[in-house]
């Protein structure tokens, strides 16, 4: 999907998902400079933005309850890992990354989703009585990857998270970047609307 699909989408259905943020932001970061067109789109969308014409969906109405769940067995194993296992944790404690094996045991794990704190304490019984021992098994698993990995890719960044405020200020400063004389030499003062 190009700029001017995704701001088009955007102004028909009046929200800004995190998947369309995310690949408008992929085609900034990649195209070495926008077209004229593009720089519209991006105008046109934060103008939308500003005016409330558009507004962005929050990054999290639900929470996947298996997250909380892998995150509190893969702290809980690696703190388990001792010199009498073999293992030596001067040498483990640099590779082992809490969120690459959660997100290794999470990939082979079914997901539990809830809306309400009803739900998501439903949703922790139900794993706990079904599918605790399949979390053991599949965070050891990662475990395992994760020590047999070789060390590569540090220039690797993690993910981040962004707010509504933050995706007006990224779009505004795209346009401040790559078209600083854009509005000048195609808007008239007072001709935006």
């Amino acid at each position: 999907m190009n700029i001017q699909a995704i701001v088009e989408h955007a102004l028909d259905e009046g929200y800004l998902t995190p998947a369309m943020e995310a690949e408008v932001g992929r085609i900034c970061d990649s195209a070495a400079e926008l077209s004229v067109e593009e720089y519209m789109a991006l105008d046109h969308l934060m103008g939308a933005l500003l005016a409330g014409e558009v507004v962005t969906v929050p990054r999290k109405q639900f929470i996947n309850v298996m997250e909380e769940l892998v995150i509190a067995e893969t702290i809980s194993q690696i703190g388990a890992i001792s010199p009498q296992e073999g293992i030596d944790r001067a040498d483990t404690d640099p590779q082992l990354d809490v969120g690459d094996i959660a997100a290794y045991a999470l990939n082979r794990l079914p997901p539990l989703y809830a809306t309400t704190e009803e739900g998501a304490s439903y949703q922790r019984d139900r794993a706990q009585k079904e599918l605790k021992s399949l979390i053991i098994q599949q965070v050891e698993s990662a475990i395992a990857q994760n020590l047999d990995r070789p060390k590569f890719f540090p220039e690797r960044q993690a993910i981040s998270k962004s707010t509504g405020d933050e995706v007006v200020k990224q779009v505004s400063t795209l346009l401040q970047a790559y078209a600083p004389q854009f509005e000048s030499q195609h808007h008239p003062v007072g001709a935006i609307k």
